[in-house]
């Protein structure tokens, strides 16, 4: 895959002298969470900060996926890379990115994702931990903004299959909530449409777990389906999703 920049960011990380691969390879910077060692690589995600804006430099060394289009493997940031650019595109939202790169050194391949920090924003998970401390109606714009923003996905014709918690950031907007996505890497387009939205669902809803009540649970699906305006579907969906756990505790 070609180098990228955002053209917004060009001219601060060149002031800075990071406006390139070996620039941002090079920097020493301690790591925010335990390097990822999985695929035969590992991969690592520190902030950076650049005249007053914040980043998160991830970056990877043979850290590959293989897929039927690519079956020698590529980095998992070119493909996130990609899912960033096809969000943007269909206007769902999602974090966004600043740079990318990719070099091979010998037998070493790596890559480098930079992506603008969700300062002011919390995820889905750390809002469900504090639950108790926010009002019945903090608590349900949560569920209205989550539901608004995977009927968005789905509408787009997208399946992001990792949805959990963690992966959906939360902002407050007056009493309401704006939503968006992280951790693209194994989005894909939708062929199954209804068998992938219950998987995504049925993700999300399971590492909800019980800090949703059966009243919020059935808000979000009201307000998911109404938002794709199938709200005629909300039993089917229910006994998909009943169906689907009962498939998965027997096996």
């Amino acid at each position: 895959m070609n180098d990228f920049i955002a053209a917004q960011d060009q001219p601060a990380l060149q002031a800075a002298g990071l406006d390139s691969f070996e620039a941002l390879w090079a920097l020493q910077l301690p790591a925010v969470d335990l390097p990822n060692t999985e695929r035969g690589g590992w991969s690592s995600v520190c902030r950076l900060e650049v005249d007053g804006r914040a980043y998160y430099l991830k970056r990877q060394s043979n850290h590959l996926t293989l897929s039927p289009a690519r079956p020698f493997g590529e980095p998992t940031f070119a493909r996130e890379l990609r899912n960033i650019r096809r969000y943007a595109q269909l206007a769902v939202p999602a974090l966004s990115a600043a740079f990318y790169a990719e070099r091979k050194v010998g037998k070493e391949w790596r890559a480098i994702l930079l992506t603008h920090a969700l300062d002011g924003w919390q995820d889905l998970h750390d809002y469900l931990e504090n639950r108790d401390q926010q009002s019945a109606a903090q608590n349900m714009a949560i569920v209205q903004a989550c539901a608004a923003l995977v009927a968005q996905l789905h509408a787009a014709g997208l399946y992001h299959a990792c949805l959990y918690p963690k992966h959906i950031f939360l902002q407050p907007s007056g009493a309401a909530f704006k939503a968006c996505f992280i951790d693209l890497e194994k989005t894909r387009k939708s062929v199954l449409r209804n068998r992938d939205r219950v998987r995504d669902i049925d993700t999300l809803l399971r590492r909800i777990g019980a800090r949703w009540r059966d009243e919020q649970v059935g808000a979000f699906l009201t307000a998911y389906l109404a938002a794709l305006g199938q709200s005629a579907q909300l039993a089917r969906w229910q006994q998909a999703l009943a169906k689907r756990r009962a498939h998965k505790e027997r096996a």
